[in-house]
């Protein structure tokens, strides 16, 4: 089994209930104030992380209007990507009160920073671990830069081939990363079942001996409880205190009593996991009796044959086991046995 690690104060891997995420993303609506509220909601609802985004317009895209820089169709449909990357964007001059606030609180924050200079900036903050978000698998020297820092890093791999991911891993195990989570992603907005193939999953785990997880863009709890079955050991969500509060990623953001049905759900699907096992538990033990047996269901005196009218399989489960039945019948018992008397062996002589 691949070994687990540590972000903040909590272990991530097989072992544990699965790592919950509550991505905030640009949820905020551009205040510091909604912010911090997203983080304590995040909080008080049990995720075990809050994850930002770190950029700027300028660092992502261009200031350009051209029709390469305005988005075709979906969610953000004509939106112009400066634009909306400054609409979205966490400004830096808050994460150092949001980290704050999150230590105060007892709840990982961390960020996906999206260039160099903001892996910079989040190591000034003493970010503990890093996300890599899809868009950016591709973008090798953010890699390389990253896993120089030797945190652990969760990568999403929406729209990423096989030859893609296989890039990404070499790239950051080469350059000093050695915890590492791969995540099932489908990068639409939101996304639909139908595309999220989980059994992906245990191929990922496979393929690349790491742990995996599932970056959900999906309504409700169910794909999150699906992919924990599959294997996943981090489940990250986009979070917001009232999708009808409106923002860039409202839409498909979990509300927070959302976010604490989905922390409880991935936990109880984790632990119904348990292991290969056969035969009655500890708990099932005090049901044994309502299985059937066999039991006398007349009066009988001493040398009367038993039948299939004096000799019944009903419950409790105290007599002979019912595939002793056909082995019984026209057997004699050796006394008188009383209506109700579990059957044993020591009631029947000879055949």
């Amino acid at each position: 089994m691949i070994e687990g690690f540590r972000i903040h104060d909590r272990q991530v891997g097989l072992d544990h209930e699965p790592y919950v995420i509550a991505e905030m993303s640009g949820n905020h609506n551009q205040s510091l104030d909604r912010a911090l509220e997203i983080l304590e909601a995040a909080h008080a609802a049990g995720a075990h992380a809050c994850k930002l985004q770190t950029y700027r317009g300028d660092t992502i895209t261009l200031d350009h209007d051209g029709p390469d820089f305005r988005i075709q169709g979906g969610l953000w449909a004509g939106r112009r990507l400066f634009e909306l990357y400054e609409e979205a964007h966490t400004p830096w001059e808050w994460h150092e009160a949001i980290f704050r606030r999150g230590q105060e609180l007892g709840i990982a924050v961390f960020s996906s920073p999206f260039d160099e200079t903001a892996v910079d900036f989040l190591e000034s903050l003493g970010a503990p671990a890093y996300k890599i978000a899809s868009p950016e698998l591709v973008h090798l020297p953010l890699l390389k830069k990253v896993a120089a820092t030797g945190k652990p890093m969760i990568l999403s791999t929406g729209m990423a081939t096989v030859a893609e991911i296989d890039e990404a891993v070499r790239t950051v195990r080469a350059h000093g990363c050695r915890d590492m989570v791969l995540l099932k992603c489908t990068s639409t907005y939101p996304a639909s079942p139908l595309d999220c193939n989980l059994r992906t999953l245990g191929h990922l785990h496979e393929m690349f001996g790491c742990h995996v997880g599932l970056s959900d863009h999906t309504m409700g709890v169910g794909v999150a409880v699906a992919a924990v079955a599959l294997g996943a050991t981090v489940v990250e969500k986009h979070f917001t205190l009232r999708r009808a509060d409106g923002g860039v990623d409202s839409a498909f953001s979990m509300e927070p009593e959302e976010m604490k049905s989905l922390v409880t759900e991935t936990a109880r699907a984790w632990q119904a996991l348990g292991t290969v096992r056969y035969g009655p538990t500890a708990a099932e033990v005090d049901s044994l009796p309502f299985r059937r047996s066999i039991y006398v269901a007349t009066d009988l005196k001493a040398g009367d044959v038993l039948t299939t009218e004096n000799l019944r399989v009903v419950r409790p489960g105290f007599g002979l086991a019912p595939s002793h039945y056909e082995e019984l019948v026209g057997r004699r018992v050796t006394c008188d046995v009383p209506l109700g008397t579990p059957m044993s062996w020591d009631l029947v002589g000879g055949a």
